[in-house]
């Protein structure tokens, strides 16, 4: 009887501690937001702005080698300008913090996940996933390549889908070389 207790109690543990790293179908990697970047990129008629933004959190789901999944956290609080110094800087930081564009005091956080992973090639994979900003939730289809653990992935992103419409002629006649595009792009290296 001693002996079947504990045989339960140890099949229970090593359950439990099998449970807490996979999934079903998979196994989770967590994402080290210290060491991975997202450096988003905006242009307008008459140049462009780049700056980071922060992974609150995030991970990336395996099968053995191969990539079925994912899901990520933005904290849209620490969109930044990198291009810009001083007070073009803080204007521009405020701006896109403002309701103008991200509205990061109704809508501080920004997610993506992973609905559809397909192979594309050695370590490609193309991906299908949901992406909710400003709380409006749209599918978005992108690249991601994986290499040991790192990854990196670049998504084009239409604003105007989120509520983002600020400088967008698709919404404002007239702007003239004050037009800003509607679609931006992040690129994102991730490490695991």
């Amino acid at each position: 009887m001693k002996n079947t207790i504990k045989n339960l109690g140890i099949i229970a543990l090593v359950a439990f501690v099998t449970f807490s790293f996979s999934t079903i179908g998979g196994t989770k990697k967590a994402i080290k937001t210290d060491k991975s970047k997202v450096v988003w990129k905006g242009y307008k008629v008459t140049g462009s702005h780049e700056g980071t933004i922060t992974i609150e959190s995030g991970s990336l789901t395996f099968d053995g080698e191969k990539l079925i999944g994912g899901e990520f956290v933005i904290d849209m609080t620490t969109i930044n300008a990198t291009d810009l110094e001083g007070e073009y800087k803080g204007k521009l930081d405020g701006h896109l913090k403002s309701d103008d564009f991200f509205g990061v005091k109704a809508h501080p956080k920004a997610s993506l996940v992973f609905t559809k992973v397909k192979a594309s090639g050695k370590n490609a994979y193309e991906v299908t996933g949901d992406l909710t900003i400003k709380g409006k939730t749209n599918s978005a289809t992108f690249s991601i390549s994986v290499y040991g653990s790192k990854a990196t992935a670049t998504l084009k992103v239409d604003r105007t889908k989120y509520d983002v419409r600020y400088g967008s002629t698709s919404f404002f006649d007239g702007l003239k070389d004050k037009a800003i595009y509607d679609e931006f792009d992040l690129v994102v290296d991730l490490e695991f």
